[in-house]
């Protein structure tokens, strides 16, 4: 029965660290400019005080352990016209709304990366090609229609080297537009 419990714990310890990897896509209608901010705005640096150190967790050196920092990214749901990087008007309607967000007075000092990602049918050259596209296509939208600087967005396509759902490789949540803080 112990060993039992054990098993069952030790899974679902393992599988925390996967489930908190990515916060999940925000598909058309669920991108709000508030829920942007909270996801675009780089965690602060915690406060360092003098204190009391627990020896167990000092690496060699007497250095505490670093936890790496989780990068700032909000994954979307922004479609485009079949095997094209046209916006459609969906799309369209979820970059106001991140425009909005971009342009608040939290974000507005931020550099962002725009990551298009694909799934992998079509091929790798292709979906690369297709995915650089589609990133460029929500920079020049954003430039375009809600005047965010463009030199403060940098296209980057991923291809399908970064699927999300990986037990299905077309599901739509790998065909997504990641916007990422740029800032250290």
């Amino acid at each position: 029965m112990y060993a039992k419990l054990l098993i069952s714990f030790c899974l679902v310890a393992a599988a925390l660290p996967i489930c908190a990897q990515q916060a999940p896509v925000m598909k058309e209608g669920q991108v709000t400019e508030n829920a942007l901010v909270d996801a675009l705005t780089p965690a602060e640096e915690p406060i360092r005080t003098r204190g009391i150190r627990v020896i167990r967790d000092e690496q060699p050196g007497g250095a505490a352990p670093k936890q790496p920092a989780k990068r700032a990214a909000a994954s979307l749901l922004i479609t485009f016209e079949t095997n094209s990087a046209a916006l459609t008007a969906h799309a369209k309607r979820s970059l106001d709304v991140v425009g909005q967000a971009l342009a608040s007075e939290k974000l507005a000092a931020f550099r962002f990366g725009i990551e298009g990602h694909a799934d992998p049918r079509g091929g790798q050259e292709v979906n690369l090609k297709l995915s650089q596209a589609r990133a460029e296509s929500v920079r020049d939208y954003l430039v375009s229609a809600k005047q965010i600087d463009t030199a403060r967005l940098e296209p980057i396509g991923k291809g399908a080297s970064e699927l999300m759902n990986k037990t299905s490789p077309a599901a739509p949540e790998n065909r997504r537009v990641t916007i990422v803080n740029l800032s250290k």
